[in-house]
């Protein structure tokens, strides 16, 4: 799993995703449109000490490279039997076989483990199949492709991969006066900027190839936005990979807006989806979304100011979202005439 993280542009894409979903602020709903403090065993469900903001990142780069998350339940609610501690695993040591009837045997490191003790979620499914597809395993030829690649660039600028130059005579030359002359060659130039003079009837020639002429830059710029694309739309884009194609952003708050839409927001649905079904019936956790979404002061200011207007926000709301402290007239609505707001379309 971690190999395919040599490309890039698959570490940058998994790397984003799962800061994302660690880093967003996540809440916790008891009951509709009504936010509490999250459960303490929520708060830590590895159970190592880490936090769920770890945890989080551990699924994403498990779900997104391998199609599969795997965990041990080491700890269930007495009444609901639902999991309150899921340590997870390291998705290349888990195996698993299916006995006569279908039911699955699962072995984490060789070991042996209780089917009802292991939590298992998945991602690209299809029928007939227990696992889910591992992008990385269906699309290992591009990204070996791109890595290849990659080590051949190294090698290029590192031993030029071939001679660099020529050095000619018109004389004919036995095999020692040719080490001599190159020996003698390679000590006036070595380390230095200073220009080589060379006799009657030496000549020397440069071979050197630039790497767009081998087709090297356009090679790792193709599979850079194909390993992008795997993991679904927008990735490359968001990069600036050459693709035929790009978005156009016209503001920062526009790209965060694009890279929400079109990257990572089914991955933070299938978290939220994930967590909320350990929740007894009707809570859930859903992500902030919003926080993803920087503006700038102006805009925010405007935006505020329309949410007032329209009686959907109160003061302390408003303040709450710029980290400031409540007012005692803030809790309800704005009863007087508010300004109004000039929105530039612009």
């Amino acid at each position: 799993m971690e190999a395919s993280l040599q490309k890039v542009a698959v570490w940058s894409c998994v790397n984003l995703t799962a800061t994302i979903a660690e880093t967003m602020p996540l809440a916790f709903f008891p009951r509709p449109r009504e936010s509490a403090p999250m459960p303490s065993w929520l708060e830590d469900l590895g159970g190592d000490g880490h936090g769920l903001p770890d945890w989080l990142y551990q699924f994403a780069v498990s779900a997104m490279l391998r199609g599969n998350v795997y965990g041990i339940a080491a700890e269930r609610d007495r009444s609901r039997g639902t999991p309150t501690q899921i340590v997870l695993q390291h998705p290349d040591m888990v195996g698993v076989t299916l006995d006569t009837e279908g039911r699955p045997d699962w072995r984490v490191g060789g070991k042996t483990v209780p089917r009802e003790d292991m939590w298992h979620r998945r991602v690209h499914p299809v029928p007939g199949r227990l696992q889910g597809l591992s992008p990385i395993a269906l699309q290992g030829t591009t990204i070996a492709t791109g890595i290849a690649a990659l080590n051949f660039g190294a090698s290029w600028f590192q031993d030029g991969a071939h001679p660099s130059g020529i050095l000619s005579s018109d004389q004919a030359l036995d095999a020692r006066q040719a080490m001599t002359a190159k020996e003698r060659f390679m000590a006036a130039v070595h380390g230095r900027r200073e220009p080589a003079v060379l006799g009657n009837g030496w000549k020397y020639q440069t071979i050197q190839i630039s790497p767009n002429e081998s087709q090297f830059l356009e090679t790792n710029n193709y599979t850079a936005a194909e390993c992008c694309r795997i993991f679904g739309p927008g990735y490359a884009e968001i990069y600036g990979y050459e693709t035929g194609g790009s978005l156009t952003y016209s503001n920062i708050e526009q790209r965060s807006l694009d890279l929400l839409t079109y990257a990572v927001d089914p991955w933070l649905v299938r978290i939220e989806r994930f967590l909320s079904a350990l929740l007894p019936p009707g809570q859930h956790v859903k992500f902030n979304r919003s926080a993803l979404v920087r503006t700038d002061l102006l805009t925010r200011y405007r935006a505020h100011a329309i949410a007032l207007q329209n009686r959907f926000k109160v003061v302390n709301e408003v303040r709450d979202l710029e980290d400031e402290g409540p007012v005692p007239w803030g809790a309800e609505p704005f009863e007087g005439k508010a300004p109004k707001v000039a929105v530039d379309d612009n």
